[in-house]
Parts: C-alpha cells; structure tokens; sequence
C-alpha cells in the first residue's frame, strides 16, 4: 500500500464541497495540503479547519483557476513551501442551468473557462514537478460527462470535454510515470449540486469523494484505474 503521510498535495477549489472533503480525508492520512479558492478569506479559514485536524498540514491560497499565471504561481509555492509537488486534484468547478436560450455568453465562458480550460492550466503548470515526483493527476468531472440532459449544455460540454481530456492526459503523461485520473460522481451533497430543501443523506457526501482519492493514492502504483463512475446506491 502507498503511503499518503507526507505527500504534498494541491486541491484546486478546495475551500468547501467536494474539494474540501478531499483535503480533509488527505489531511487526516497526513498528507500536506495546499488548497485554492478565489477568495483568499475563503482559502485561509477553511485551511485553519483542516489544520485543527492535526495529523497533516494545511495552506490556503487564492488563485483563479481561469488565469494561467495564477496557477504557475500556485504551483511555485507549493514546491518552494514543501520542496515538491506529489498529486494535484483538479477539483474547482461551477454549473450555469437553463435553457440554451437562456444561457448567456458569459455564462457559457465562465463554466468552459473555469471547468475545462482551467484545468489545462492547472495540469499544465504542475507538470514539471508531477514530472520529477512520478505523481498523480486527479480531475473531478461528473456523470454528466457521460449523460447529457436537458438545461445544462455548457455544464455538459465542459464535463464531456473535460473527460475527454484527462483521458488524453494520461496517455501523455504515463511515459513520466505520472499516473492521470478522473473521478465523475453524480449527486453530490454540496452548496453546488443543492438546489432542493430536505433530507439529502440519500447522496453522495463529500467524505465519500475522499476516500475514493485516498483509495486511488494508496494503490499499488502498477494499476491505474483511469475513469471512476461514483452514484448514490439508492437514488430518490
């Protein structure tokens, strides 16, 4: 079994949802987390939370994932921070619901922008030292990368695309000895996914999300599962 103590770690978007439920499963494996979020208040308060869990280490810093530079940025000081860079989770995302008609230009940009391109930007900017660490990428995609529905189109391109391009990855990247991941829950307890009132313990919970990432990190290296479907077992 691979061992998760010590590792250093980046959470994109990590400051609540399913990013913060992997930084505290990895947190508590004592690993050493940095996690993102565009609000550095956000950022800092929720690594504070993960710090009082006091088996890892915790740091919160605010980057947009749509910006190139602030994603090298990040990366620069992690690795001057802890010396390296083992496993990125490339969890930020958003979702704009409607109709097509409906759906404006901005709104279409900033979900391709923030859960497609700003992925390329976050693997992209790890890559040299994913390269020196035989390390691990993980994207967090969804099932509606896979099932398209109605109200969603630009939700649905962006995980499509995204599914796509973590599969294109790992194809890349395996020579490294970079392992790429993709994990594509369908309903998800979060401040995103809730548009309902009432009892949600029929869904996925966030925890759930990170045992699946501590399960994935603490595989024997020689297999990689590469695309991951997560459903609740008893769905309303």
């Amino acid at each position: 079994m691979e061992q998760i103590k010590n590792k250093v770690i980046l959470i994109t978007g990590g400051s609540k949802g399913i990013g913060y439920g992997v930084a505290e499963a990895l947190v508590k494996e004592g690993a050493k987390v940095a996690i993102t979020s565009r609000s550095q208040k956000a950022a800092q308060e929720a690594a504070e939370k993960l710090n009082k869990i006091g088996n890892g280490e915790s740091i919160g810093i605010e980057a947009d994932v749509r910006n190139a530079g602030a994603q090298q940025k990040t990366v620069d000081a992690v690795v001057k921070k802890w010396g390296s860079l083992d496993v990125l989770v490339a969890n930020a995302g958003l979702g704009h619901f409607g109709n097509i008609e409906t759906l404006t230009i901005e709104q279409w940009n900033e979900t391709i922008d923030t859960n497609l391109t700003g992925v390329f930007y976050s693997i992209k900017a790890c890559i040299p030292a994913l390269k020196k660490s035989k390390g691990y990428i993980i994207t967090m995609a969804s099932l509606a990368g896979t099932n398209f529905f109605a109200g969603a189109s630009a939700y649905n391109a962006s995980k499509f695309g995204l599914v796509g391009f973590t599969q294109a990855a790992m194809l890349d990247l395996r020579s490294y000895g970079i392992k790429v991941a993709t994990i594509m829950p369908g309903s998800v307890a979060t401040e995103f996914s809730s548009n309902s009132k009432g009892d949600e313990s029929w869904k996925i919970q966030p925890e759930d999300i990170g045992q699946i990432v501590v399960d994935l990190l603490q595989m024997n290296p020689r297999t990689l599962p590469s695309k991951i479907e997560v459903r609740p077992s008893m769905p309303k």
